[in-house]
């Protein structure tokens, strides 16, 4: 009996041994790919670069934190080749899969700032404030699209928020200085003095 569970034991190993074995060459070729991708991207070889992320994505799909990272490459990549609704994909993706990192919503959010879909920039950065309430960054790059988009009240919002968190901050205090002159300039001219009463004759 003992003999028996011994072999049985020894055959778990082995087998465990193989599939870490098998698991392990997996990840470094997805990794030997990924190594490719970051030397393009700093050599701006985009394409190299994305063909090497796709192959390392296909390796490593069920690899989690890997494929993220994989994908947020290929997204930067795509996005530095302007093939913006392709970034946009791979960035979508990963956030599929990591719901919960504000960085991912902030790469997407410049995408769609490039594509000029402020409504849905608008959006991610909402999303990465709710991730991180206290980034002093996304308060003010959310400012900037209400800026543009017209909400004068809305940005001034996000820019007091921000000089909450840093009062110090040269572009917060740049922005609200603009934004209060184009509310004076807004502002509702107020009503005229009422006329005297006429005085009656004796």
């Amino acid at each position: 009996m003992m003999r028996k569970n011994s072999a049985f034991a020894l055959i778990a190993t082995l087998l465990l041994c193989f599939c870490k074995f098998a698991w392990g060459q997996g990840n470094a070729e997805a990794a030997k790919f990924s190594q490719e991708g970051f030397q393009a991207t700093k050599d701006k070889d985009w394409n190299k670069a994305v063909d090497a992320f796709h192959r390392a994505s296909e390796l490593d799909h069920k690899q989690t934190p890997n494929l993220v990272a994989v994908l947020q490459q290929r997204g930067t990549a795509y996005a530095n080749e302007q093939k913006f609704p392709e970034a946009i994909a791979d960035f979508s993706e990963a956030l599929k899969l990591k719901p919960d990192d504000a960085t991912i919503y902030e790469r997407r959010a410049v995408v769609e700032m490039k594509m000029k879909d402020l409504d849905k920039a608008l959006a991610d950065y909402s999303s990465a404030i709710k991730l991180k309430p206290d980034d002093v960054r996304y308060y003010l790059y959310r400012s900037s699209i209400y800026e543009r988009k017209g909400d004068v009240k809305n940005s001034m919002a996000d820019t007091e928020k921000a000089l909450k968190l840093d009062k110090h901050n040269a572009q917060a205090l740049s922005r609200k200085e603009r934004l209060q002159k184009i509310q004076s300039m807004n502002a509702p001219l107020p009503p005229p003095p009422p006329r005297p009463a006429a005085s009656k004759s004796p």
